[in-house]
């Protein structure tokens, strides 16, 4: 019992190192654990939302996941989503391999593309939910096969929707960025969170 009540009120239903850093800087104390839900299992919920409800969707249900294992908590659950075309709605998964990651590059080169980030925040009790989308809209330069290939190759963003990182050397492939807070491209608007946080009166 002594433990409960020492416990951070709020749980991140992540174990991403980035949003894990970003949430710090909010100066509020959490838990972090792995939500326990699988995202590609809603993959056919896309077409029938689009892709910004779409992304508010997996967001609350990596939060809902974890109600069960932490009562009396507040979740914070966020998903980021790397979409070529709204119409018809099509998202970019992680590549996973080097060679889909030079792939995925060489086909936003030269073009425009949106991250849509979704956060959701619930009471573990109630069910009480607020929630936030951020979004902005990535150019890429026209750069070369070779240039794409080796920042893989050094910086192996593998596990990123979009084969880049915006926040390494990741940013030398764009022309431009536009949005609301830079800290969404990374996978935690914290504007939006901060407002979540407040409402919840967790900050």
């Amino acid at each position: 019992m002594t433990q409960q009540h020492s416990s951070p009120k709020l749980v991140l239903a992540s174990t991403s190192p980035y949003r894990g850093e970003l949430l710090r800087r909010l100066e509020v104390s959490f838990d972090a654990a792995p939500p326990a839900f699988d995202e590609r299992t809603m993959d056919s919920r896309l077409a029938q939302l689009g892709v910004r409800k779409f992304a508010c969707l997996l967001a609350g249900e990596k939060a809902r996941s974890l109600a069960a294992r932490y009562p009396g908590r507040w979740i914070l659950g966020a998903d980021q989503l790397a979409v070529v075309s709204e119409d018809p709605p099509e998202v970019l998964h992680k590549p996973g391999t080097e060679e889909r990651a030079l792939e995925t590059l060489m086909r936003l080169r030269g073009r425009s593309h949106l991250l849509v980030t979704g956060v959701v925040l619930i009471d573990a009790d109630s069910d009480r939910r607020f929630e936030a989308l951020d979004v902005h809209r990535l150019t890429m330069r026209s750069f070369s096969r070779e240039e794409a290939s080796e920042y893989i190759r050094r910086y192996q963003p593998l596990n990123c929707a979009g084969s880049y990182r915006i926040e390494d050397a990741g940013i030398k492939l764009f022309e431009s960025v536009r949005g609301d807070d830079f800290t969404g491209i990374i996978g935690l608007p914290l504007l939006a969170t901060a407002r979540l946080l407040r409402q919840a009166g967790l900050l």
